[in-house]
């Protein structure tokens, strides 16, 4: 299950239980899904991204490697114009699904992934990296799940090519709880 939820003043967080939580440095998020061990900086082959860009829907932000709380929850930055990378799962271009999060909105207004649920098939997706290369990503698909039935393994699994997944807040909003009910989650492969 995956979850955008309150956790403060305006703040949201994304929430991945996945059972007990993962050591403090070591994170597996799904079946099928190596622990990457974050003591070293990782064992990703491609330089970490540090922007995310996606013209047709004019996103562009900055991308920060984010990980597991205590609680085992992915949480995203608190800056709602920053994009969250899960640095426990593949760096975007290597194989398997990279996964990066970010809010939709916030009280203070849109987010960086605001206009993700506009994306359509073919739609590119441009990762800067670290280094200043950038890996380009088509989209395949755009779904909407709700947080309760969130797909963990068709988000998190292995796949056997360089894959992106791209998650943010989506459905309807209950003010009562301050969160989403859906997610919104692209599904995109190398270009």
């Amino acid at each position: 299950m995956l979850a955008l939820t309150a956790a403060g003043a305006g703040a949201l967080a994304l929430v991945v239980p996945w059972g007990p939580p993962a050591p403090a440095r070591a994170v597996a998020p799904a079946p099928g899904v190596p622990a990457v061990n974050l003591e070293d900086g990782g064992t990703h082959r491609s330089p970490p991204p540090a922007e995310v860009r996606i013209p047709a829907v004019g996103i562009a932000g900055p991308v920060d490697p984010v990980g597991l709380d205590t609680a085992g929850s992915l949480v995203p930055p608190e800056d709602t114009a920053r994009a969250g990378w899960f640095a426990g799962g593949p760096a975007p271009g290597d194989v398997g699904p990279a996964v990066i999060v970010g809010h939709v909105d916030s009280y203070r207004g849109p987010g960086v992934f605001f206009r993700l649920r506009d994306l359509r098939p073919g739609d590119d997706i441009e990762v800067r990296r670290a280094d200043g290369s950038a890996v380009h990503f088509d989209v395949t698909r755009v779904a909407r799940y709700p947080k309760t039935a969130f797909p963990t393994a068709a988000v998190y699994g292995s796949t056997p090519d360089a894959e992106l997944r791209l998650v943010t807040c989506g459905g309807a909003f209950d003010r009562a709880a301050r969160s989403y009910l859906d997610n919104v989650v692209v599904y995109a492969r190398l270009g």
